[in-house]
């Protein structure tokens, strides 16, 4: 026991205050980490299958131990459905912290609603602040979407706002506070449309499972510190060591990045450094547990409801059938992992042929930390907890650069990154670090680190719709949009210019056909949604192209997808990560009646 304790004071299960990140540490150790934390989950499912589960009702949702056999998320449904947003405390792993949670639970209540009926969501905000609750996925009149200061003022704090509209789709969504720092204190939570008519998706049973990142330091702290030091939460930078031990890169490689003050491995700003992973709420230790019987389809709605975590989500030993895309049918395609971004939804059919436990596993896209759940037949069993494998390091391809034929990549590069001649409309300022002088296409490939994992991937082009898309006209016009950012002093933006420097909306007329095509100038991947749309991406399916509202641009890449602005509107357009949004990665999107439109 007090080897056990030592291993995961040292290692990964303490994310907290990491003393020595898990890759760091020998083989010994990390096989009597993940044999302690297999041990501790089966001594906790024990003791709550004997006396302790009579306290199980006694518990609020958030602390009742899983592993003995999870309740499901409470659910609320119906036409009038009462929200109250308040503080109260969270434990994850059995470390209590601060957070927001709606009706005493982190994550909120799951929403269960049906296509075609009208809803009532009255939201009581008992904070001492104004709040919000913005419906990311869906379809409604503008007035309703929940953006302060673009659709609605906000909700006051200690007063109530009721939303109103009808729901027009089905699918797997999820909503959020659009307010400060609020979604990273916990204020966020699932919804479900079920069809109108029959579910194309066949299954028995299935499970929401809500994917995000838990912090005990304050947002402000992290945001604070993010500003003051590139790479604070960065864990994985490259040592003497590992090049010695032919690791990362090459002293010449090492060289060339230093000399244009660019770290390969800034791969995620916030880590598992200061974040836990969680499952519904749960931490890795606490092993949250959804029930199957063998033979069964289970259908896993997946939400990435993070502030900053961009997940790679698997199943060792399980193949994963994605039906579904931001609450859009597809035809099924069998893969063995997927990478899910901020604020994406998959829903994924599994079938799993045995009576034992399966690891749900979602690994941060730096692999420095892992949200963790079990697929189990019985409450209480656990499986093998993988460990995280090697950091993903950036390449010049990630830097927008093609350094096939370049005798001086070093020298090319430099004048290319800041050649404006490629981005004319981009404001030329201390805030744009690197323009890509050959930004490519990455709808095919399958993310950072997952290039050579040894499995099906699911990339973006994988991806087609079930049915025809509603509107199949060609686009009437073009417009690029720039991702800039300086990495060094945690700048972010549209084009150059900030959100806060009063930027000016980017005009649609009502039920125009546009192509927007999004140009990543930094070595970062961007979660990229548009409120009140769907959106079709051009990846080469013609009229059964994924329709979704959010999609990854790659470090250096650029994606295109063709809209219909048809909801009259003022609606945000911003990058789903939390601080970089904060920092002015957002943009109001203005869809006007041309004179004279009905």
């Amino acid at each position: 026991m007090l080897a056990c304790r030592w291993a995961i004071e040292h290692g990964a299960g303490n994310r907290h205050v990491p003393r020595r990140t898990p890759r760091s540490l020998s083989r010994e150790t990390r096989s009597l980490l993940h044999s302690c934390l297999s041990r501790r989950d089966l001594m906790r499912g024990a003791a709550f299958a004997g006396g302790g589960a009579a306290l199980l009702s006694h518990l609020p949702a958030w602390a009742q131990p899983v592993s003995a056999g999870m309740a499901p998320l409470p659910t609320v449904s119906g036409e009038d459905i009462t929200l109250k947003i308040a503080r109260q405390s969270l434990k994850v792993d059995g470390r209590p912290s601060r957070a927001i949670g709606i009706n005493g639970t982190v994550p909120g209540p799951l929403i269960r609603l049906r296509e075609g009926q009208p809803v009532r969501l009255h939201v009581q905000n008992a904070l001492d602040e104004d709040s919000s609750i913005h419906w990311h996925g869906l379809l409604l009149p503008a007035q309703f979407d929940g953006v302060p200061g673009v659709s609605f003022p906000g909700i006051p704090a200690h007063s109530t706002f009721t939303y109103e509209f009808p729901i027009r789709q089905a699918g797997t969504y999820w909503y959020h506070s659009h307010s400060g720092f609020q979604e990273q204190l916990g204020l966020y939570g699932p919804i479900v449309i079920d069809p109108a008519d029959a579910d194309p998706v066949a299954f028995d049973r299935e499970h929401v499972v809500v994917l995000s990142d838990h912090s005990r330091m304050a947002p402000e702290t992290i945001l604070r510190k993010l500003k003051q030091q590139p790479g604070y939460f960065n864990y994985h930078r490259q040592t003497l060591a590992g090049l010695l031990a032919g690791r990362g890169q090459s002293l010449a490689e090492r060289l060339e990045w230093g000399a244009m003050r660019m770290d390969p491995t800034d791969i995620a700003d916030v880590t598992g450094a200061v974040y836990t992973f969680l499952v519904n709420g749960h931490g890795p230790g606490d092993n949250w547990t959804a029930l199957f019987t063998p033979g069964e389809r289970v259908r896993l709605r997946v939400i990435n409801a993070s502030a900053m975590t961009t997940f790679n989500v698997r199943i060792p030993g399980l193949p994963l059938t994605i039906v579904q895309a931001d609450g859009n049918n597809v035809r099924p395609i069998e893969v063995d992992e997927f990478q899910i971004g901020v604020a994406e939804t998959y829903d994924v059919i599994v079938t799993p042929p045995d009576d034992r436990a399966y690891a749900l596993i979602g690994e941060s896209i730096d692999r420095s930390g892992l949200a963790r759940a079990t697929l189990a037949p019985r409450a209480g069993m656990a499986a093998p907890v993988p460990p995280l494998r090697t950091p993903p390091v950036a390449t010049m391809r990630d830097m927008g650069m093609d350094m096939s034929g370049m005798d001086h990549a070093g020298h090319d590069m430099s004048m290319g990154m800041r050649d404006f001649a490629n981005a004319a409309q981009v404001e030329r300022n201390p805030g744009v670090q690197t323009i890509s002088p050959m930004p490519v296409d990455r709808t095919g490939e399958p993310g950072q680190g997952l290039e050579d994992v040894g499995h099906r991937v699911l990339v973006y082009r994988d991806l087609v719709a079930l049915d025809r898309n509603p509107d199949p006209r060609a686009p009437a016009r073009s417009v690029d949009v720039h991702l800039t950012g300086n990495m060094e002093r945690f700048m972010w933006s549209f084009d150059g210019v900030k959100m806060s420097d009063k930027m000016e909306p980017l005009p649609f007329f009502h039920n125009e056909r546009v192509r927007v095509n999004l140009i990543n100038d930094t070595m970062m991947g961007h979660p990229i949604h548009l409120h009140g749309h769907f959106f079709e991406l051009v990846t080469g399916h013609g009229d059964h192209a994924p329709r979704k509202h959010t999609v990854i641009v790659q470090p250096g890449g650029k994606v295109s997808f063709d809209l219909t602005a048809d909801a009259l509107g003022d609606w945000a357009f911003h990058c789903h990560l939390l601080y970089h949004m904060e920092a002015g990665m957002m943009r109001v999107v203005s869809v006007r009646a041309r004179e004279g439109q009905a």
